[in-house]
């Protein structure tokens, strides 16, 4: 066991002990086996800080849990990573093969619990299959469209001998054959659908961090002149200064992507899967464009808008084919140039697109008066910590702000519970994003609800002195909660106040430094000590409480449905 994942380039394991995997953890006791084993404090933590290694490293991660309660606590990080096509390889105990279906201790049917939210699971029956069973889920994890595969294993089937055969070619997996290539003729027609489009539009996913594809698609939006947004997972697929950025869209996405997006003729799909979040009401979602849709998984095609052009590629092959043939067709003369070398009518889109931006109030801030907001917070981050920090946000109001205004400088620089939308993600995935990338500023941004969740992984943090700085934007409510009771339920709000301990007090309780700021007057020494500070630390940030993030679509509704600061009682 301990030989295959050295074999698969593991270097990190996360995880928690337990009487069915006991002779796995001795494995790793008597095996010289180079891998850091991190003991987690709960195995949520476990696999969502291997979710974080992933997403940070584009490493498969990997974590490992015992049987009965320490399988059936994975399932939140097991979904989580299925939604957001993470690759992560866990690895379960499970009771003797011959006490399977007994309601025996701590039993519980994890192949069939886990089913349908991993992309491929095992059983292993015996332990002459293990070898190649780890081989196989570390390359199904990692390769077409990514995700998690979970393998369990009896404890007599661990107790088991078997002789190691050395790793070959042949994985045994003939039907598993994930299209890279695109097919020609429809590269050459997505070619000509972006040469012929007066109003071109880029939406870049997680398809395309997913895939290293973020290079690629600055060089495709550069050579067609077309603006990039993106979704709420592909943040960092194009850096927030370039000029053909225009940021996240969606429900909190910025006005002018969002715009753009109901404006544009052409819109070019990559890695995407027409989230509701970020689509609205779909009827109203790009009315007016032609649709050229490319992904790795088929069933993404078509399964909510019908695309005029699809292509099952993998983005890190695709793009650079079209690229090729986007600027081959330019050559022939078959797009009338301006002076810039762009197509006369792309030109004046984009200065559409940058009169629409300029003429936008942004940030848009709900200031009541001079307390510290959350937009504060964030702003002052993004100046200090700067676009080459990776930033873990975890889910509610302050996701979105960080999504809106922190200046991601790349790929793999924003990670976040996408699909799921799993509060208590943060700490834990950025405690694994700093163990894979150990040079890095790591910020982990979160709620004082979210927090709550998974702040136990302070001891795990601090154990392994890892330098994470985690910042809790901290105004005494479940944030999105409290907004949407506000907008939408007449203000009656109902279990969304939420109190909780003096976090300065217990960071310092687990060995952590912890800070505390209220005014705006104080809060760029206190960032600026955050950062200073060679270990982890914990920035207490009291903001306004009622603080709402805008601009919102309301859920259900379209872009043309969005509410601003100042409407609906604001």
């Amino acid at each position: 066991m301990v030989r295959g994942l050295r074999e698969a380039g593991v270097e990190k394991l996360f995880g928690y002990p337990g009487g069915a995997v006991l002779d796995i953890c001795d494995a790793f006791a008597v095996e010289d086996s180079g891998i850091d084993f991190i003991l987690t404090r709960h195995e949520q933590g476990a696999i969502f800080a291997a979710d974080g290694y992933a997403r940070a490293t584009g490493k498969t991660g990997v974590c490992l849990a015992t049987s009965g309660p320490g399988a059936t606590n994975l399932i939140t990080g097991l979904a989580n990573a299925h939604m957001d096509s993470v690759p992560v390889v866990a690895i379960t105990g499970q009771v003797t093969t011959r006490l399977l279906g007994t309601d025996a201790f701590q039993e519980a049917d994890t192949f069939g619990i886990t089913l349908p939210i991993t992309k491929h699971n095992y059983l292993v029956a015996s332990a002459g299959e293990l070898p190649q069973v780890l081989r196989q889920a570390f390359h199904i994890a990692s390769t077409g469209r990514r995700g998690p595969v979970l393998v369990d294993i009896p404890r007599d089937v661990a107790q088991s001998l078997v002789s190691a055969p050395s790793g070959g070619d042949d994985l045994g997996l003939p039907g598993y054959q994930p299209t890279a290539e695109g097919h020609p003729v429809m590269l050459r027609r997505a070619a000509e659908a972006l040469l012929a489009a007066e109003k071109p539009l880029i939406w870049a996913g997680g398809g395309v961090i997913a895939s290293g594809a973020a290079d690629e698609v600055r060089r495709l939006a550069e050579l067609t002149g077309a603006p990039v947004m993106m979704s709420l997972m592909g943040l960092g697929a194009l850096p927030h200064h370039h000029p053909l950025s225009l940021g996240m869209l969606g429900m909190h996405g910025t006005p002018w992507a969002n715009w753009a997006a109901k404006e544009c003729d052409l819109l070019l799909a990559l890695g995407v899967r027409f989230d509701d979040r970020a689509t609205g009401r779909l009827e109203s979602f790009a009315p007016h464009a032609a649709l050229v849709h490319i992904d790795i998984d088929p069933a993404e095609i078509g399964k909510l808008r019908k695309p005029m052009v699809p292509v099952v590629a993998d983005l890190g092959v695709a793009l650079p084919a079209l690229r090729e043939l986007v600027a081959e067709q330019r050559q022939e003369g078959r797009a009338e140039a301006a002076a810039d070398g762009l197509p006369v009518a792309t030109a004046r889109w984009r200065r559409a697109v940058a009169k629409r931006r300029s003429e936008t109030r942004w940030p848009q801030v709900d200031r009541p008066d001079c307390r510290l907001h959350p937009v504060d917070v964030l702003s002052e981050l993004g100046r200090q910590a700067g676009p080459e920090a990776v930033v873990v946000a975890d889910v509610g109001q302050h996701q979105m702000f960080a999504a809106q205004l922190y200046p991601v400088g790349g790929p793999r620089r924003f990670l976040t519970s996408g699909g799921l939308g799993s509060m208590g993600y943060a700490v834990p995935a950025a405690m694994g994003a700093q163990a894979g990338l150990p040079e890095s500023t790591v910020l982990a941004v979160v709620g004082d609800g979210g927090f709550q969740m998974t702040g136990n992984e302070l001891a795990t943090i601090a154990d392994w002195r890892l330098p994470v700085k985690i910042v809790i934007i901290n105004n005494g409510y479940l944030g999105m909660v409290r907004q949407w009771q506000e907008l939408f339920f007449e203000r009656r709000y109902m279990a969304a106040r939420i109190t909780g301990p003096d976090f300065v007090k217990l960071a310092e309780a687990y060995g952590v430094r912890g800070l505390r700021v209220e005014s705006s007057a104080e809060l760029g020494a206190a960032v600026a000590q955050t950062l200073a500070h060679p270990g982890p630390v914990v920035l207490d940030c009291i903001v306004e409480a009622e603080a709402n993030v805008f601009p919102i679509v309301p859920p259900g509704k379209g872009s043309e449905d969005t509410v601003e600061v100042g409407s609906m009682g604001q």
